[in-house]
C-alpha cells in the first residue's frame, strides 16, 4: 500500500506517460506563464501611464494643494535643551560659549557681503509680488536682502557675544516659511511682542527689538517656495532682554501679531507663538 501511495505521489510531480508536470504539460504551463507575463506588463503599464499623466499637473516650483495651518510657526535660536530651556551663568564662559556659537552659524548667510551678493534691494514696506506671465514662469524669483546688521546690538558684529556675557542675552525669532503668505494687510507689517507669563511678569524687565518694533518687514512677502526662490532669506527678528531677574527661571512667551494672521488655531495652539523658560545665574 505504501508502494502505491508513493508512486501516486510521484505520478502527480512528474508524470513519464503523459510529460505532466504538477498535473499540467509543457505547453499548458507555457501559456499560464505567458498570461501572466501579459498581465503584468499591462498592469504595470497602466500604472507608469497614470503617474506620468498625474505628473503633468505638477508644478515643479509650486505644490499643488497646501494643507496648511492659517498661522505660521514660530522658532527661536538658541533654543537650548529640546524643551525651549535656555540656562547659563555668566561667570562660566563654557555655559554660554555655545549660544554665541549658534548664533554665529545661524546668521552667517546674513552677511552683508552674501546678500550683496545674491539677494535684491527691494522697496521696503509693500509686498514684493512677481508674478508669472501666462504660461511663461518668472522663475527664478528674485530675493530681497536681509542684512544682519539690520539686528544691530544682537548681529554679533558689535558685540560678538550677544550680550550673554553681560546678562542681557540676545534671542532670534523667526516664522516658519508659508508659500504665498501675505501677512498683513492695508501697508501693516506682522510685528512680534515678547512677554512674562502671569507668574513671572515682575521678573522680564525692559525688552528691546530688532529691527524696531520687532516687525517682519512687508517686502520679504510673498515666499514663492524653495525650488522658485533659491536666496530666499527669511526675515528675523531679534529680542534683547536688558535686565530681567537673574538667578531664577523666567518662563517667555513670544507671539506674532498682525491684522489678518490669528493667533493660535484649533489645531495647534501654540500656532504663532513661541514659549522657551531663560534663567541666568550669576553666582
Amino acid at each position: 500500500m505504501a508502494k502505491d501511495g508513493d508512486n501516486g505521489w510521484k505520478e502527480y510531480v512528474w508524470n513519464p506517460r503523459t510529460r505532466e508536470f504538477l498535473g499540467r504539460t509543457a505547453s499548458s504551463w507555457g501559456l499560464i506563464l505567458l498570461f501572466y507575463l501579459v498581465f503584468y506588463i499591462f498592469l504595470a503599464g497602466m500604472f507608469c501611464l497614470t503617474m506620468y499623466v498625474m505628473l503633468q499637473t505638477l508644478d515643479d516650483h509650486k505644490p499643488k494643494w497646501q494643507d496648511r495651518l492659517s498661522t505660521p510657526g514660530m522658532v527661536i535660536r538658541p533654543k537650548g535643551d529640546e524643551y525651549y530651556h535656555i540656562t547659563y551663568n555668566t561667570q562660566k564662559t563654557e555655559s554660554w560659549d555655545m549660544y554665541a556659537q549658534t548664533l554665529d552659524k545661524f546668521l552667517s548667510p546674513y552677511n552683508n557681503t552674501a546678500q550683496v551678493e545674491k539677494n535684491n534691494v527691494c522697496k521696503p514696506d509693500e509686498y514684493f509680488q512677481q508674478e508669472d506671465s501666462g504660461e511663461v514662469k518668472n522663475n527664478p524669483k528674485r530675493s530681497c536682502q536681509f542684512n544682519r546688521t539690520i539686528l544691530d546690538e544682537c548681529s554679533g558684529i558689535t558685540d560678538r557675544y550677544y550680550g550673554y556675557l553681560d546678562g542681557k542675552p540676545c534671542i532670534i525669532i523667526k516664522l516658519n516659511r508659508v508659500i504665498g503668505m501675505l501677512p498683513g494687510k492695508d501697508g501693516q507689517a506682522p510685528f512680534v511682542t515678547c512677554g512674562a507669563k502671569k507668574e513671572d511678569t515682575e521678573k522680564i524687565g525692559e525688552l528691546q527689538y530688532f529691527p524696531p518694533n520687532g516687525t517682519f518687514n512687508l517686502m520679504y512677502y510673498p515666499y514663492y517656495g524653495k525650488k522658485a526662490q533659491v536666496n530666499y532669506s527669511q526675515p528675523l527678528v531679534a529680542v534683547k532682554f536688558l535686565n530681567i531677574t537673574t538667578n531664577e527661571d523666567v518662563n517667555i512667551e513670544c507671539r506674532i501679531n498682525a491684522n489678518n494672521i490669528p493667533t493660535g488655531s484649533e489645531r495647534d495652539k501654540w500656532a504663532g507663538r513661541v514659549s522657551f523658560k531663560l534663567r541666568i545665574n550669576t553666582v
